[in-house]
């Protein structure tokens, strides 16, 4: 991965992609005051040194029917790499898992799980979390709303460059 020093141009470019992914090359290279053609070269560049990660359309978990959200902080028997690893692997393979965290401290992973109902996420629970090898105990908490939901990272388009790595 080739690492692309970012400017305001750079960072002006990644804020918008990151508010909305589908804006056109046209719209995106108006904003950050460049011609179309840069335009596209820089958001090339930036992908290819690993910047932007992909594209991705935000979909609501309740028009799918995924009206329940948990929180499960799931603890391991052994923190040995191999066994961690396996954890992952296995969490891979779950859908209604969206997103997977290891996590310092009394928790070794932090699960975000969608249910079409508390019961759907309970048949999860008991058929292949605490089913699954190396299980030592889960900790379920329901979310009751989302008052916040910012994916990425915040960026600060008028900052001086990144520092030089060392």
């Amino acid at each position: 991965m080739q690492r692309v020093k970012l400017d305001r141009i750079d960072r002006r470019i990644l804020a918008d992609l990151q508010a909305d992914g589908r804006m056109t090359n046209v719209e995106l290279a108006r904003r950050a005051g460049i011609s179309a053609p840069p335009c596209l070269r820089r958001v090339r560049a930036l992908e290819e040194a690993g910047y932007v990660k992909g594209y991705h359309a935000e979909i609501d978990p309740g028009a799918l029917g995924f009206n329940v959200t948990v929180f499960a902080h799931v603890g391991l028997n052994s923190q040995a790499e191999a066994d961690l690893k396996a954890f992952e692997e296995l969490v891979k393979g779950w859908p209604e898992v969206r997103e997977c965290h290891m996590l310092a401290g009394e928790t070794d992973f932090l699960l975000k799980v969608v249910a079409h109902d508390w019961d759907d996420y309970q048949r999860f629970l008991t058929t292949r979390l605490t089913a699954a090898p190396n299980i030592s105990h889960v900790k379920s908490a329901l979310a009751i709303r989302t008052s916040k939901l910012q994916p990425g990272v915040p960026i600060d388009v008028e900052a001086g460059p990144e520092p030089e790595e060392e």
